[in-house]
């Protein structure tokens, strides 16, 4: 047996197969579930293996996932592993142009949908020439017959399910077999990061065991499982099409434990099912998953009990120290971590505990991750900027992009490497400060502004919700910092002034805000990644310049900046 994901997760299956595996529950207000035990997902995932491959999908052929939460998206996606088959994950946000794109550009082969996106997969399926095989899950939700001659030819999902074999039977499979997982897309077009399954089972998956000591070989996983017990719960509560949640779902499976599906991120159902299923462990996305949660807690579910919860942990955006301070007078026993990683690295680290605007995104990295000049690939000296970059494990490269993977992995010392687009510093002690995503860096006046920082600072006023920065032109400056602000409900909306007063003692003036724009509701991904270019669009919006607000020394002393020095 090799690092296969297929393979080692029929290893658990074959250790534990009465254990409940996995719960989908379809809120709110239906009460409709499935639960499954280890057998019951095997046998599943078979069958759809069996089908696509009756179908005629190739070993090495796409598939993508056009898919809400629910047993059929882990379903298929074990049921690819088995065959396989690479699976790919679509955003179900998608209009038909972008999805033409996708299915184009991952060369989908075959194309597992919800059928709330018949109209968009009917406008999208003639340009996308390689797409020749289609399931549709369910129905539409009020009954309404389903449109679009194209699709005539689709497979209902229940029906390819219930006439294909459960038995395995399988081609061998290999460590090398493949799993692509698309980027989001918020700051450019999405790519698709190509990993080798045993890279992502280490990089990804902790080596089935992300907190602890990694398996040194294959058949051990199992042999944990068996040894060990039950009683953990994992909720990952982001759509599965963010590579997060769906390794979240894998890291449970990985320990033999049992994973929580909602079909949506509803707070409220959210929380009831932690107290009705005992869960121990959910992730989410940073302040806009967290906040609602908040809410709920202070308000209709006040009292909820979530004695099982452990760990509440956010990988993508970051849990601001104001909503973690809100988060833990409600539930002062439940640990929150902030950890660090992306669709190209896998796990990077974990937020230290003085992490926040104060100190900065301070991180403790894994041996793997490091600072290295962009230019040389080198480690930086502590305090200098640079970009984390990632060594060993790392993925192969970016689908159909040569360029961008020549750009973005080399070979230093032996190994492969990613660099990523963050940029950091490292003190003596190794501890990684992040600054932020070097495309969305604010150049005002030769200074540097991350955004995160400045987003970080706006959250803990208490009249704001949520906040997005991004830089606009500037005929002075180049650019200027732009604050993109939604209230918080009930409150008066901050003024600009109001803004600048909180955060004088907090940033840099460089780095305080000279543009406010009040919106309803920030705009951010299901996951609740930010949406910089829709930030950058609404900031740069023509109308009367909010700057006007500005006290009268905002740019006292600022002086026009030297050119940076040449490196050596």
């Amino acid at each position: 047996m090799e690092y296969n994901l297929a393979d080692l997760f029929e290893s658990v299956v074959d250790a534990v197969p009465d254990r409940e595996a996995l719960v989908y529950i379809d809120h709110p207000g239906t009460g409709a579930e499935r639960r499954l035990t280890y057998a019951g997902l095997d046998a599943a995932a078979n069958r759809i293996a069996h089908h696509l491959l009756d179908a005629g999908l190739r070993p090495g052929e796409h598939l993508g996932l056009h898919l809400y939460n629910g047993v059929e998206y882990l379903q298929t996606v074990l049921g690819c592993l088995k065959a396989r088959i690479v699976p790919v994950n679509v955003n179900y946000r998608y209009v038909e142009e972008e999805l033409v794109y996708l299915y184009r550009d991952a060369d989908l082969a075959a194309l597992v949908f919800d059928a709330e996106f018949d109209q968009r997969v009917a406008g999208a399926l003639p340009r996308a020439d390689r797409l020749r095989h289609l399931l549709r899950v369910g129905t539409p939700p009020d009954g309404a017959p389903l449109d679009g001659t194209s699709l005539v030819g689709a497979v209902a999902f229940a029906e390819a399910e219930a006439e294909a074999s459960p038995g395995r039977g399988f081609a061998q499979r290999s460590g090398d077999d493949q799993f692509i997982i698309y980027t989001g897309g918020t700051t450019g077009m999405p790519k698709g990061v190509m990993w080798r399954q045993e890279d992502l089972f280490f990089s990804g998956l902790g080596g089935g065991a992300p907190t602890g000591e990694p398996v040194s070989s294959p058949e051990e996983l199992a042999q944990r499982v068996a040894a060990g017990g039950d009683g953990i719960t994992f909720f990952p509560t982001p759509p599965l099409m963010h590579g997060t949640s769906t390794l979240t779902a894998f890291i449970g499976f990985n320990f033999g434990q049992r994973v929580v599906l909602h079909r949506k991120f509803v707070p409220s159902e959210v929380l009831r099912t932690i107290e009705r299923e005992k869960v121990t462990s959910v992730s989410l996305v940073g302040d806009a998953m967290l906040r609602p949660l908040i809410d709920a807690l202070s308000g209709p579910l006040k009292g909820c009990d979530l004695s099982s919860l452990f760990s509440v942990s956010s990988s993508g955006a970051i849990m601001s120290e104001t909503v973690r301070a809100q988060f833990a007078a409600l539930a002062p026993n439940v640990l929150l971590l902030n950890n660090f990683g992306s669709s190209e690295s896998g796990f990077n680290g974990t937020a230290t505990d003085d992490s926040g605007p104060d100190n900065g995104f301070r991180l403790r990295v894994n041996s793997r991750t490091a600072v290295v000049d962009p230019a040389t690939y080198e480690p930086v000296k502590p305090g200098e900027p640079g970009r984390i970059a990632q060594r060993g494990h790392v993925p192969l490269g970016y689908y159909n992009d040569p360029r961008k993977t020549a750009e973005t992995f080399f070979r230093r010392g032996g190994e492969r490497w990613v660099l990523l687009g963050d940029m950091a510093t490292v003190d003596d002690s190794g501890i990684v400060t992040v600054l932020g995503r070097g495309s969305q860096c604010i150049n005002t006046g030769g200074e540097k502004v991350y955004p995160e920082e400045v987003e970080q600072a706006l959250k803990s006023h208490p009249d704001v919700y949520d906040a997005l920065v991004a830089g606009v032109p500037d005929g002075t400056w180049g650019n200027r910092v732009a604050a993109v602000v939604q209230p918080r409900a009930g409150a008066a909306a901050p003024t600009l002034k109001d803004l600048r007063s909180h955060c004088r003692g907090r940033l840099a003036g460089y780095k305080i805000p000279r543009r406010l724009v009040i919106t309803a509701e920030i705009r951010r991904s299901p996951s609740g990644k930010a949406d910089y270019r829709w930030a950058r669009a609404v900031a740069s919006d023509p109308g009367p310049d909010p700057a006007a607000d500005v006290d009268a020394d905002a740019d006292a002393g600022r002086g026009p900046r030297p050119e940076p020095a040449p490196r050596d």
